[in-house]
């Protein structure tokens, strides 16, 4: 079987061997760095930060039944602490200030070693103050097995949301009133009745980007991926962006998202899929046997600037893709969500009990919060090894909020009123006023961060903890 695999890098490259008492060698762990670099984007130098896995490519690529044994290392020029999302770590190696370990100071190395029981295309990225809005992120792969399966060809994409103002700075002006949030007026000051998912701009968008990039690039210079006439490609494609959920875009072709956060589906068809931030889609898709070139695009909701990439067989006509103009991309909402269905079940367990979570905040001040707490650290609930926990979360605000729980997954079994045989995740988003509820088993004790992964809404207070009351 002939398989072309466009990933970023294979895991295992060459690596140091130490040399033991008695003349013992063992080899040391591959290294993932965390570096500082200069990129162009829309023709000018912008200084961001990368996450460079072993042989230099950016992330990691491995597989399943691999334990993932790195020694991480800064070489950032900040402090930072680097979180492995869609994997389940123990608490101690999960890598959120506070709840696992300290921050990894500039220049110094720790090292990760734990058994990694989850296949997918998952994702790191930095956990400290907002280092992920500098693109300090990068995907991370696990196979499951460590020969293709399928006579495909894999690309990788990670996509970003960019702007060339400091991140502190426009946090510091959304909490002072300015920016692009003038909808914030919190839901006591609302009219429930009149809100729709045809919002303006300014309640979809917290900021103003400069750029949206797909694999470190704009649409000015996009990516162009060989592919061959009539091939199969695989498409692992994750939300890396700080503040945007987007729109997949296949145009032309049409294929099948097979898994979501990196968990297999009941295939859906189609040419457009909802994609918020911190989620990941796989896409199959089959190029025309008479070739072409081939746009898949990337529409983050309300605007009309785009990123992506290119699909092109051998001699195809490339044209040009930054000029085109169409109308603002429209919200994300649950519809789509809706009518997933997991292709892997949750024990038959029964339900524990059952919690509800507020999503709170958004006034003048750009305070966020949970259960009306913007304390990051505060327990929002507490569970006991071995419970089954359904958590109804309930968006009380004028802005969606994509949810995340780490170090476990979970199924979505309700949008609103209506009970469903949802997907398997590990990030919800939750429109305006709407609920979502979800259940997960309590199987891997610690304290957990569970937040809002839109990043200025997470560091203006929507994080809380989920303990287990026999976490230390």
């Amino acid at each position: 079987m002939t398989v072309k695999i466009g990933r970023r890098g294979l895991l295992m490259g060459a690596v140091a061997a130490l040399t033991l008492p008695g003349g013992a060698r063992a080899e040391a762990p591959p290294q993932i760095k965390v570096v500082s670099r200069t990129l162009d984007v829309l023709g000018k130098p912008a200084k961001v930060f990368g996450i460079a896995g072993p042989g230099g490519k950016p992330g990691v690529d491995m597989v399943l039944g691999e334990r993932f044994k790195f020694n991480l290392v800064n070489q950032s020029g900040e402090a930072t602490l680097i979180h492995w999302h869609g994997l389940k770590p123990p608490i101690e190696q999960d890598g959120v200030p506070g709840l696992s370990r300290a921050v990894l100071a500039d220049g110094a190395a720790q090292t990760y070693d734990f058994a990694n029981t989850r296949a997918g295309t998952h994702w790191m990225h930095s956990h400290v103050g907002l280092q992920e809005q500098r693109l300090m992120a990068a995907p991370l792969i696990v196979h499951e097995t460590a020969e293709p399966v399928f006579d495909e060809q894999e690309h990788v994409v990670m996509l970003h949301d960019f702007s060339f103002r400091d991140p502190a700075d426009i946090l510091a002006e959304l909490r002072a009133g300015g920016g692009a949030h003038g909808g914030h007026a919190g839901m006591d000051n609302m009219d429930q009745s009149k809100m729709t998912m045809d919002m303006s701009a300014a309640m979809l968008n917290d900021v103003v980007f400069d750029a949206y990039l797909c694999n470190d690039r704009t649409l000015d210079d996009p990516e162009i991926v060989a592919v061959d006439k009539g091939g199969i490609v695989r498409l692992r494609i994750v939300n890396g962006a700080a503040a945007s959920n987007m729109w997949i875009d296949l145009g032309l072709l049409e294929g099948e998202l097979i898994a979501v956060d990196g968990n297999a589906i009941y295939p859906r068809r189609g040419s457009l899929f909802p994609l918020a931030i911190a989620q990941r889609a796989d896409i199959r898709l089959q190029v025309p046997k008479d070739g072409g070139a081939f746009p898949v695009l990337f529409r983050p909701e309300g605007v009309t600037q785009r990123t992506g990439l290119v699909l092109a067989t051998p001699g195809a006509a490339i044209g040009r893709m930054a000029g085109l103009t169409e109308a603002a991309a429209p919200a994300l909402d649950l519809a789509f969500e809706a009518d997933l269905k997991a292709v892997g079940k949750l024990a038959d367990e029964p339900l524990t009990r059952t919690e509800t979570l507020m999503l709170t905040g958004g006034g003048a001040d750009y305070s966020w919060g949970l259960n009306g707490k913007s304390s990051m650290h505060d327990t929002l609930f507490t569970v006991r090894p071995g419970e089954r926990i359904a958590v109804i979360i309930h968006n009380m605000t004028a802005m969606a909020h994509p949810m995340h729980l780490h170090g476990h997954y979970f199924k979505v079994v309700a949008v609103g009123d209506k009970r469903i045989d949802g997907a398997l995740r590990d990030t919800i988003l939750v429109p305006p006023t709407q609920r979502v509820t979800i259940e997960f088993d309590a199987d891997n004790p610690g304290s957990w961060a569970f937040h809002c992964h839109h990043i200025y809404h997470m560091n203006a207070g929507m994080m809380g903890v989920m303990s287990y009351m026999s976490a230390a």
